[in-house]
């Protein structure tokens, strides 16, 4: 489902799609973050995405004008994972909240990896 926001001049909707785009844009720039994850279904592993494709790593879920987000992503080793997260949730949030006008919800944190990043 798109998101829509309503106004005096008309309506505007976005896709999911573009949301996680940025979502992903943001996500790999927050520090610990290595890259966005893509499970293969076939045999359960786990690669790392390229720039070009990180909008696999994500799910996106509007339903009425609240956005839910899922990342599936790969962390830096010997970083706290728990500090990585609270960093990605507090910036993404922020960020596409500002970006679509829209309220997020929930974002869901699935670590699928562990790099060690020279």
């Amino acid at each position: 489902m798109k998101g829509r926001i309503s106004n005096r001049l008309g309506e505007i909707r976005i896709n999911p799609e573009v949301i996680a785009t940025y979502a992903g844009m943001t996500a790999v720039e927050c520090f610990g973050i290595v890259g966005m994850a893509a499970i293969s279904m076939k045999d359960g592993l786990v690669k790392l995405l390229k720039k070009e494709s990180l909008t696999h790593g994500i799910n996106v879920e509007i339903e009425d004008n609240r956005i839910a987000l899922d990342f599936h992503v790969i962390v830096a080793y010997g970083i706290s994972i728990s500090a990585v997260a609270d960093n990605l949730i507090e910036n993404v949030k922020y960020k596409v909240e500002e970006f679509t006008g829209m309220k997020v919800d929930k974002i869901n944190i699935y670590v699928e990896g562990v790099r060690v990043i020279d």
